[in-house]
């Protein structure tokens, strides 16, 4: 049986069932929020360490949530936050002597080898090449297929300009594939 999101917030407001709240949360979108946040950052460990960081800083606001969105949209918000702070440290940690491209290509490689098509590995590829806020976009519609009055919550854009992040994405996706695939394979 699935928890709903009020049946979650009300044991998440009060301190007494406030631990079961936790843990219904968790049941209700663990696997959604890793996901999500194993697209942004790719490496498998890191995105468990992002998610559990995500748990914890929604224990400890989530009287900071208003109810005037969704919960999982308030999660979301949260999640790529965090997964984007992960990114720039990682960013940051990088040896000026190392391409941050054939790196992420090494982990995208090394994270899909054995379970995916060619295919596959060039799209995310391709994903990896867009800049990080048509990539964040195109993940969020293309693989959570969340509605961008949705994604506008959780990156605070405006719809419009979610729409041209994510057309101009696409076809920088589809040129990435078109030069490379004879390249590749």
């Amino acid at each position: 049986m699935k928890i709903k999101d009020a049946e979650i917030i009300s044991l998440m407001q009060d301190p007494r069932t406030q631990e079961k709240g936790v843990r219904a949360l968790m049941d209700a979108y663990q696997s959604r929020l890793y996901w999500h946040i194993r697209r942004i950052i790719v490496d498998g460990d890191l995105a468990q360490d992002t998610l559990q960081d995500t748990f914890i800083k929604a224990y400890q606001n989530f009287h900071q949530f208003k109810n005037d969105s969704q919960l999982y949209t308030w999660l979301y918000r949260i999640a790529t936050n965090e997964a984007l702070q992960q990114v720039n440290k990682m960013k940051k940690m990088q040896k000026s002597d190392e391409d941050p491209e054939y790196h992420m290509q090494n982990l995208i490689a090394y994270n899909t080898a054995g379970d995916a098509e060619e295919i596959q590995i060039l799209l995310q590829n391709a994903i990896q090449s867009l800049p990080e806020k048509q990539k964040l976009v195109f993940m969020m519609r293309y693989y959570d297929d969340l509605p961008y009055e949705e994604i506008s919550k959780i990156v605070d854009m405006s719809v419009g300009t979610l729409k041209t992040n994510y057309h101009y994405a696409k076809q920088k996706i589809e040129e990435y594939i078109k030069e490379n695939y004879e390249d590749n394979f």
